[in-house]
């Protein structure tokens, strides 16, 4: 090959992954805002329809307006009803809320169900939820989970593990992994590094963890040491 087209070509690629490095970030985090924002807009959206057509406000048919005091009263909602939480009467209401739902067929079983998942993936690591790593899709192939409870085999009394395993950058979906505990491997992750990684396809994360069960790996190296003949 001509040398001046190969270091042409070289340059070019080496540019190139240069270009990819510093742009990929900013990409993810991009994607990871605009689902966000999009969500956020998308659940006020039909208020502000509504204010749209009860005020005739011509600054408030323009789509991004639209978007942007959606995502306004999404926010406000929020913040409206986690003040109302902290409250003593507010915390009753929603209390009396709960119940209600508690007693509607399929909507308790569902809301409990969501309940239950969003309070055990905000508790802290020292009341039990752990962040772990478990093969899935394939052996050998790691990925970030939460491990939600243990279980018993009835046939075999083995100790099971229920690991839950959000998507990356679209946590709001995932899988639901029952396993052997031994096949968990607890890491040193918190909840805010592994939603880190998750959201942003591991382009946020520590720079180190673990990523084996210490007794295995204490096993591969006896063995090594042992085919080693010394």
């Amino acid at each position: 090959m001509n040398p001046v087209l190969s270091r042409t070509l070289r340059s070019l690629q080496r540019n190139i992954l240069a270009g990819v490095i510093t742009i990929g970030p900013l990409f993810v985090t991009f994607l990871v805002f605009s689902f966000v924002l999009g969500t956020l807009a998308k659940v006020g959206m039909p208020v502000v329809q509504f204010l749209a057509t009860v005020f005739d406000w011509a600054w408030l048919s323009d789509p991004w307006v639209q978007w942007l005091v959606g995502i306004v009263l999404t926010l406000a909602v929020l913040y409206g009803v986690g003040r109302l939480a902290s409250e003593v009467i507010g915390s009753r209401i929603i209390s009396l809320f709960e119940t209600g739902l508690e007693r509607l067929p399929f909507v308790a079983k569902i809301y409990t169900s969501v309940r239950q998942l969003i309070d055990t993936m905000m508790t802290k690591k020292e009341t039990g939820q752990r962040v772990v790593l478990v093969d899935f899709p394939i052996e050998g192939h790691k990925s970030i989970g939460f491990l939600t409870r243990t279980m018993t085999d009835k046939t075999s009394g083995r100790l099971l593990a229920a690991v839950l395993l959000p998507n990356a950058i679209n946590p709001t979906s995932a899988f639901l992994q029952i396993l052997p505990i031994e096949k968990v491997v607890e890491t040193d992750l918190s909840m805010e590094q592994a939603m880190s990684m998750l959201m942003t396809g591991g382009a946020v994360g520590p720079d180190s963890l673990v990523y084996s069960n210490p007794e295995i790996v204490m096993v591969e190296i006896e063995t090594t040491f042992v085919s080693n003949g010394e």
